[in-house]
Parts: C-alpha cells; structure tokens; sequence
C-alpha cells in the first residue's frame, strides 16, 4: 500500500518530500504501537517538516531544501493570506493549523508538565499519530488521481491500525508471539488487517497448525461470544470491542 500512496502523491509533489513524509509518518506509528511515545512525538516534529514543506508545494512555492531552516510561523501566515479561490482551505488553514499542534507537542509539551502524578505521555502521542494520520489522508485527497472509491480506499488504509507484531511475507501474516492462544493470536490478525478484514481460508493459512482443528469454534466464540468480531457471510472483521481489548490487554508487545 505504501508504494501506491507514494505513487499517488508523487503525481503532484515531489518525489523526496514524499519519501520523507511517508518514513517519518510509518516511523512514528511504529513507535506508538511499540511504546515509544516519547519518539512518536520526534517523528511527528520530523513530519511536519515534511508536510510543510509539501503545503508550500500544493500553495505554488518552491518548496524549502530539506535541511534548511524552515521559518513554520511565517509559513503559517503566508498560507492563511491566500486567497481561499486559488488555494484550498486545507492547504491555507486546517492543515498548517494542525501540524502547528503536533510542533507545540515536541517542542513546549515536556517544559509544560505539570507536578500532578499524571503522564500525558500516551495522550500527547495518540493525538499526534492521529493528526499524522488525518493529514497524510487529506493529502492522498487533495492530490489523488484515480477514482473517489479507489481514493477512498487508499485514506482508510492510512488510518487502520497495524500490529507491528505482525510481520508480512507477501500474503502471508506471521504473528510474532509464541506465547499467544488461539483466540488472541486470531484477533491479533483481525486487528492488523482492519477493515479489509479476513476469510476463514486466510486465517486458517495463518494460524499455527495446532489452532486449525479448532479454528471455527474459536471464531465462534469471538463472534458470538465475546462481540471481537463480525463475519457477513464472506470475511471476519474486527469490532472496536475487539480493537479496544487488544489494546487494554496490550497485545501487540511481546
């Protein structure tokens, strides 16, 4: 999916700015997953140096080198200065208000720390992902060049969670847990494919060989059960009950 949000936005704006969007935006979620919050929020800075970079592209500008001190407040006020009919309100406002958010977090968030027992940590890095998310997808729809359902598709990717646990072979979906039962290591699955969701064939593939005697009762009891998941005849999909214990139970850290 990477290769093809790389080939999408490569069609309007420069080539390195994507690659460097796209390492810090896949970085800072892997850091998430994985605990790493402190280095999310890192990531997230080395974003917005990327995004910003990409709006002065999207404005008309010559976009500033990478590795050249970018001036972000002047940016912001050239931007907002636009004329709305020439420039999309996103590229004049949403966006450079939103990276301004994830800017204050890295650079004034840990000077503001209150005494109060209370480590915003894991909030300060949940709401930067998430704005990561939210404009990597409002690039993929201001600059998509294939259909709104084709486009569509491509910003749900972006925004469905990712097991780092879980590690890709071409089709095949290897959980990185030994110690996982059955029902646990299934949900995992479910949780790294999101929406896209899975058949009984692929999960019957990917479950180790000691699971697939007993892989319908253990759907079963995640469907009907527990509420974990949902089947519509064709594919298992993950319910937000299900996302929710995953993440409680903090089930993608060995």
């Amino acid at each position: 999916m990477r290769a093809l949000i790389a080939a999408q936005l490569s069609t309007k704006i420069q080539s390195a700015l994507v690659a460097e969007l796209l390492d810090a935006h896949e970085e800072a979620k892997r850091n998430y997953y994985l605990g790493g919050l402190r280095l999310s929020a890192v990531e997230g800075g080395r974003f917005c140096e990327a995004a910003f970079r990409v709006l002065e592209e999207l404005a008309g500008r010559t976009p500033t080198p990478l590795g050249k001190q970018l001036d972000t407040e002047k940016l912001i006020t050239a931007l907002a200065n636009l004329g709305p009919a020439a420039v999309p309100d996103a590229v004049r406002l949403h966006i450079p208000r939103s990276l301004r958010v994830v800017y204050d977090i890295r650079n004034k968030r840990d000077a503001a720390h209150l005494a109060d027992g209370i480590d915003p940590n894991i909030q300060d890095a949940t709401l930067v992902v998430t704005v990561l998310d939210w404009v990597l997808a409002e690039f993929i729809r201001l600059v998509h060049n294939v259909s709104p359902a084709e486009a569509s598709r491509i910003v749900d990717s972006i925004v469905t969670r990712t097991a780092p646990m879980v590690q890709e072979f071409g089709d095949f979906l290897k959980v990185l847990n030994p110690k996982l039962g059955a029902s646990d290591f299934v949900l995992v699955l479910l949780y790294h494919r999101g929406k896209a969701g899975a058949t009984f064939d692929e999960l019957r593939l990917w479950v180790r060989p000691k699971m697939r005697a007993n892989l319908k009762r253990t759907l079963d009891g995640l469907v009907n059960v527990k509420d974990f998941s949902h089947f519509d005849g064709a594919a298992y999909n993950i319910t937000r009950l299900g996302e929710q214990s995953v993440e409680q139970r903090r089930l993608l850290e060995r």
